[in-house]
């Protein structure tokens, strides 16, 4: 259960048709996981154009879903005329991204008017065994006054 409450009542089909949009997570075949407000899992299966030279997910796929993750934690609390832009983030690798599928979680930490903190957790599930391979943590921009782009049509 989230400890934050959404300032848009529609805060789940809001943030679900802006991540249909991102082209980024198109190409790379990222899905939504598990939603709540402040928080956001976002999923990544394994091929080879997401490798590096050691068979390994390449750290941009990881910094990429992770990124994403934070940003829409963080937009899910925001109100309906608000979009948000990655301000900074800090990303450790910990461990080799080797495996069937990467897990961001983005988690706000909190919440501001203008700045917003979130932690982003990456998982990689190898075998049936998960276990974390980067944290990330970033700063988001509130831009109130400024919705999305609509979706081409």
């Amino acid at each position: 259960m989230s400890v934050f409450q959404p300032a848009h009542v529609a805060w789940e089909a809001r943030l679900r048709d802006s991540f249909d949009r991102q082209g980024l997570m198109e190409t790379l075949g990222a899905s939504l996981g598990h939603l709540e407000p402040g928080r956001v899992e976002i999923l990544l299966s394994f091929r080879e154009g997401l490798s590096q030279q050691h068979g390994f997910f390449h750290a941009g796929a990881t910094s990429t879903i992770a990124d994403s993750a934070g940003g829409y934690a963080a937009f899910s609390l925001f109100p309906e005329d608000a979009s948000v832009l990655t301000v900074e983030f800090k990303i450790n690798l910990i461990a080799p991204a080797k495996g069937e599928r990467l897990r961001a979680v983005g988690q706000v930490i909190k919440p501001g008017r203008t700045l917003t903190l979130c932690d982003v957790e990456t998982y990689v599930s190898d075998a049936g065994r998960e276990k974390l391979c980067a944290k990330m943590q970033q700063t988001l921009m509130r831009l109130d006054g400024r919705p999305d782009m609509p979706a081409a049509g």
